[in-house]
């Protein structure tokens, strides 16, 4: 009798104690990343903010998740949170019948005045070693959050500066990155201070690679066709030839632009013209804007 009495009061604390522990809580964080940035986020139809963000104390399980960006079709799905680190990275489509370049994202909830931003850059295109200003105009804010994405380092995004806007609403920042960056395309996003609209500029960076040239014979006769071929790794997206030889070559002929591949890899076939004078000619290749340049040199006999 002893030993049941004992036995019960056991279980009975037992079921008290599982009944008194309560189920500690699990939440996730999410770094929620996009093609273009600036999307704005909506978690569960409450807006989070824009792209690139993180997004912390979100209970794991299932949720509705959006990105909107204007010109952009609205990316959507539902997600599963777990407890600790979560990524969602989502490439939006620029909707039918536009360029996908529409890019003030504007909150529809914020508690901040009305503002609007823009940004240019005073080219498309940079050399490595280089700098580049960028401009723009910020309505009722006074000053504007600047950062930079690209490859390598700048892949998740660098923050540049909080530059500051005149009374003119006019802002200006010059970025001179040096010689240790990467060739490839940078985006630079301007944001208000509230983050609650974006606009970008694209530019191209240039340089800091070689360009090679070969050709599959060394000797050739006139009316034949010879293979020029090679690589450009100074990110340029062209290669330029120029022929240079005797006559009416002496003081070269412009061959026209060609395009490298995304193995960097670039050729062209060139028939040689019947009425090209006996000698030596020098194929000269560049890229555009002339980062870096190569030759082979190749001779023409008769026919």
């Amino acid at each position: 009798m002893i030993r049941k009495t004992i036995l019960l009061l056991v279980i009975f604390f037992v079921l008290l104690s599982g009944c008194m522990t309560e189920p500690a809580s699990k939440t996730g964080t999410v770094q929620f990343s996009s093609s273009p940035p600036g999307a704005q986020i909506y978690l569960d139809n409450q807006f989070r903010g824009s792209t690139p963000s993180s997004v912390t104390d979100i209970v794991a399980g299932n949720h509705t998740l959006e990105f909107r960006y204007p010109g952009y079709e609205s990316w959507s799905a539902v997600m599963v949170i777990s407890p600790g680190q979560n990524n969602v990275f989502a490439a939006l489509l620029p909707k039918p019948g536009t360029t996908g370049q529409e890019s003030i994202v504007t909150s529809t909830i914020t508690t901040a005045p009305p503002v609007y931003v823009t940004i240019q850059a005073s080219r498309d295109r940079m050399v490595i070693g280089d700098s580049i200003e960028f401009t723009g105009r910020a309505v009722d804010c006074d000053h504007v959050l600047l950062t930079l994405y690209g490859p390598g380092s700048y892949a998740n995004g660098v923050s540049m500066t909080q530059q500051n806007v005149d009374t003119h609403g006019i802002w200006d920042f010059t970025w001179n990155p040096g010689s240790k960056i990467q060739a490839g395309t940078y985006t630079m996003v301007v944001t208000d201070p509230w983050k609650t609209v974006s606009e970008r500029a694209d530019v191209t960076v240039t340089g800091g690679g070689l360009v090679s040239i070969t050709s599959n014979s060394l000797s050739a006769s006139k009316g034949a066709t010879v293979l020029f071929s090679g690589r450009c790794t100074t990110g340029s997206p062209n290669v330029n030839l120029v022929l240079y030889g005797p006559g009416q070559y002496t003081g070269g002929v412009d061959l026209g632009t060609f395009s490298v591949d995304a193995n960097k890899n670039w050729n062209f076939r060139y028939t040689l013209d019947s009425g090209m004078p006996t000698g030596t000619y020098t194929m000269y290749v560049y890229d555009i804007p002339k980062t870096s340049s190569s030759t082979v040199q190749f001779s023409v006999g008769y026919a």
